[in-house]
């Protein structure tokens, strides 16, 4: 399972300049103009993780897969766009797969580039796009639930889900995002706003776009984002996009010296990814062999059988007894046969709770 993020936000805020930042892919056009990305751009990011790096230094392997992030850039969201306006709204579709959303929120004040609301307001702009989520979200709901109503004639709980539908579609005309809806719990309403996709159910990540100066102290407008994103429970990053652009094609060593002269240790990619990860309840367990050395991205509090049922269905069906070394024990030793004889691998079943950066071996019958 990959992480899909999809990224929205005004037009001219850096999504398209933040994503090909991200993504290492300069094949998002970046313009100081209005939906200047016309078609959803797709990127497919390997997951920087250097407990990869170390198990593929001590295997030797073949072959070295990361965990990948899937990001999705759409074209910017105006006012309206729910009725027309603007091109984003075409292809709000393309991010409803995607487990969580990256608002990129403009927090920087440049002459230069034009704002397509005539100033800077970062709470204005994510009421902007945020409304037209959810007039988006209200518009695939009421369209369900009159299938639905006209499934009810012959089918009761068509017509349960119909009225539990019409009460979540009363809580979005609210303004209430459908993550925090009250009744999610009521039966089949959690299958239902998974099917359509609804873009307020989707975890949300607040990016700061800010200028250099704005990554050693927050300014006003970063303050205000936090504060709002705190009544939120969400998450907030502070990145200077034109700054991760400037990292691309840097060696390791070259983008380490860049970071510390701008003053931070981590780059956009590794923020995203960190933060999307803990919102998501996500982890990483390993598979370490000479043919490959892969992490694989599963839910926190998984048991055994169901992170073998990412590597295949038939490891999960078959599941008979897991080997696993703890990534930090495998570093000690060095190789597998060495965490043996030491008595740090172990024999898990059924019940065992995988652990982030588990080393594991999956023993199942076909």
């Amino acid at each position: 399972m990959a992480l899909g993020i999809g990224i929205v936000g005004l037009p001219n805020v850096g999504k398209s300049t933040l994503f090909n930042a991200l993504t290492k892919a300069q094949n998002a056009q970046a313009a100081n103009y209005p939906f200047c990305t016309i078609e959803p751009n797709k990127a497919v990011t390997p997951v920087p993780d250097p407990r990869v790096d170390k198990l593929a230094e001590l295997v030797k392997p073949q072959r070295i897969q990361s965990a990948t992030v899937d990001f999705v850039d759409i074209a910017g969201l105006v006012k309206g766009a729910s009725k027309g306006e603007g091109l984003g709204n075409k292809f709000l579709a393309n991010i409803r797969e995607c487990a969580a959303i990256l608002h990129v929120v403009r927090c920087f004040e440049d002459d230069d580039i034009a704002h397509v609301d005539g100033g800077v307001d970062p709470l204005r702009d994510i009421e902007t796009i945020e409304t037209e989520l959810l007039l988006a979200d209200m518009q695939s709901l009421e369209n369900r639930v009159d299938r639905l109503q006209k499934q009810a004639k012959g089918d009761k709980k068509a017509g349960a889900l119909a009225e539990e539908g019409k009460k979540l579609l009363a809580w979005l005309d609210a303004g209430n995002p459908a993550a925090t809806y009250p009744g999610m719990a009521a039966e089949g309403m959690a299958t239902l706003v998974r099917e359509l996709g609804l873009l307020t159910a989707k975890t949300m990540l607040y990016a700061c776009n800010v200028d250099e100066a704005g990554l050693a102290a927050d300014n006003t407008h970063v303050a205000a984002v936090r504060q709002f994103a705190l009544d939120r429970h969400a998450p907030v990053l502070t990145i200077c996009a034109r700054m991760e652009e400037e990292l691309v094609g840097l060696d390791e060593a070259e983008r380490e010296e860049f970071l510390k002269d701008a003053g931070v240790t981590t780059g956009g990619l590794e923020q995203v990814i960190r933060v999307g990860y803990a919102a998501l309840g996500l982890i990483s367990y390993f598979t370490a062999g000479v043919k490959e050395v892969r992490a694989w991205t599963i839910n926190k509090g998984d048991k055994a059988p169901q992170a073998a049922g990412v590597i295949h269905s038939d490891f999960e069906r078959g599941f008979i007894r897991a080997e696993v070394i703890a990534y930090e024990d495998y570093v000690t030793h060095g190789t597998e046969a060495k965490c043996r004889a030491a008595g740090v691998l172990r024999v898990e079943g059924k019940e065992y709770v995988v652990q982030d950066g588990d080393v594991m071996h999956f023993l199942f019958n076909v």
